[in-house]
């Protein structure tokens, strides 16, 4: 694993982080225990102890503050692209994306509460899963061409890249389902190296796995 710097953030910046993260997780937390239509932006604000209007330079919505867990997100992505293409050669190109992913699943992990009631919230609101999918594809053409950059190929013209992502992303979804099924009591992080592992070792049927 190849692990790259934190980014120096001053205090003003630590504080809008730490104010993002005080109304996601409220929001979460609210939504969760009530319901998302019976939540309001006043409600959140409220519980996080800021003002509607301070809600309002964070989030465009109550949906926005649910789904969004980080206001740094795109730089998180693009520490993450960083984390990736600075593996060494000698790492696998699978191994190298889920080792520049283990920050994330970690954070989940260590957060099982939020992502749990975050999990449960997209799963019950198709405007909450829809707003997921639209913020998740987001990473997909930097992640492709990122793909693309470290195995030196044509992403227009291979499969190679998208269709790695594809498979990952398919191997994360399912880890964080099978993690939701579970309440959150196995390891997000193990099983997503067992998934990988699987799909590494070509998706052996279950009999002929070791148990």
């Amino acid at each position: 694993m190849v692990l790259m710097p934190e980014p120096v953030l001053g205090l003003r910046e630590r504080k809008r982080l730490e104010t993002h993260r005080a109304l996601a997780t409220t929001a979460v937390r609210l939504v969760a225990e009530r319901g998302l239509d019976q939540v309001t932006v006043e409600d959140i604000s409220a519980a996080a102890g800021v003002s509607p209007r301070t809600f309002f330079n964070y989030f465009a919505s109550k949906e926005d503050a649910v789904v969004i867990a980080h206001a740094d997100s795109a730089e998180r992505t693009q520490r993450t692209i960083a984390k990736f293409l600075a593996a060494p050669k000698e790492v696998s190109t699978p191994r190298a994306f889920v080792d520049a992913i283990e920050e994330d699943f970690a954070h989940v992990d260590e957060n099982r509460e939020e992502w749990l009631g975050r999990m449960k919230a997209i799963q019950e609101n198709a405007t909450l899963h829809s707003r997921a999918v639209a913020m998740n594809h987001d990473t997909i053409a930097p992640m492709i061409e990122a793909i693309a950059r470290r195995t030196g190929v044509d992403p227009k013209a291979d499969l190679y890249p998208a269709l790695l992502l594809s498979a990952l992303g398919g191997a994360v979804n399912a880890t964080l389902m099978l993690w939701y099924q579970h309440d959150g009591r196995i390891s997000a992080t193990e099983l997503l190296d067992e998934a990988v592992e699987m799909l590494l070792a070509g998706l052996p049927e279950p009999g002929g796995r070791a148990r």
